[in-house]
């Protein structure tokens, strides 16, 4: 199996530990990984706002760096697939795209449309499975583990098309599914598929931060140990700002938060270092 994997901005300088352990859990899983260096931002749910064609254009540039290699495009970032998900949706309007075109053509580039755009938390699922994923399990993790999805790997749900194997958005599945591979309890708490608050940050840093520390202590408060969230930009919100939220709630809590492939990756053997765990604010031992 090989991907061309579109890291993002965030898995490759704020959360390089992201990167690191997505990796090395390919590569014991034994899947090939190019990464694909000259993509540009995804524009981060912002640029649509100022200029929806311009980012169009860049994200059908981004996905045609994995067309011209015959490869399935996976993300790493919830945002990142939305907005990429959202440019394919709107480029299947035949005049729009060859608008779109004519502008990739002054860069030599032409999106065709061909190339499936894929969470790698979905791609794990789709194209290894459970039953393979099993066979690389060597260190029962036994926490209780609360999986958290944030907002847009999962919605809005016309967008998805199969990109999450039909994942119900309010009741899904996908992360506990590989929790309990691990040999983690699965923790249930509502605010799992609710927003974490880092896109509302710049608008309004009161609710942003309320979200966050929302999304913490429920979690907490139903008996989680640990939190695992598939994408960087949550992983920011509950991990770099727990300390400063959780001080306004007066508790004296202190919960890790593991990327998605950190997960698999300890439940591998892989090193703690090697997973970067090392590069957390809230420390994350196991």
């Amino acid at each position: 199996m090989k991907y061309a994997l579109y890291t993002g901005c965030t898995a490759k300088e704020s959360t390089p530990e992201l990167l690191k352990s997505t990796l090395a859990v390919a590569n014991k899983l034994g899947i090939e990984i190019e990464v694909l260096d000259e993509a540009s931002c995804c524009g981060a749910s912002h640029l649509q706002d100022f200029n929806e064609f311009l980012s169009d254009v860049l994200n059908a540039r981004n996905i045609c760096l994995a067309e011209k290699r015959g490869l399935k495009m996976v993300t790493l970032c919830n945002t990142c697939q939305l907005m990429l998900e959202n440019t394919q949706n709107r480029l299947k309007n035949d005049e729009y795209k060859e608008k779109v075109n004519q502008k990739l053509d002054e860069v030599g580039y032409k999106y065709t449309g061909n190339t499936k755009v894929q969470h790698f938390l979905y791609a794990l699922l789709e194209d290894i499975g459970l039953e393979e994923i099993s066979k690389h399990i060597k260190k029962p993790l036994n926490k209780k583990i609360a999986p958290f999805y944030g907002c847009h790997i999962i919605r809005p749900s016309k967008t998805k098309d199969g990109v999450t194997l039909n994942e119900n958005p309010y009741k899904p599945t996908a992360i506990e599914s590989l929790i309990k591979l691990c040999f983690g309890e699965p923790v249930e708490y509502e605010r799992k598929t609710k927003c974490c608050g880092f896109h509302v940050d710049l608008q309004n840093t009161p609710l942003s931060e309320a979200l966050t520390r929302n999304s913490l202590l429920d979690a907490v408060d139903n008996g989680a140990e640990v939190m695992v969230t598939p994408c960087p930009l949550c992983h920011l919100n509950l991990d770099v700002k727990q300390k400063s939220v959780l001080k306004e709630a007066k508790k004296d809590v202190k919960i890790p938060v593991l990327h998605l492939p950190q997960l698999l990756g300890l439940a591998f053997g892989i090193s703690p270092k090697e997973l970067g765990l090392d590069h957390h604010v809230v420390e994350a031992v196991f």
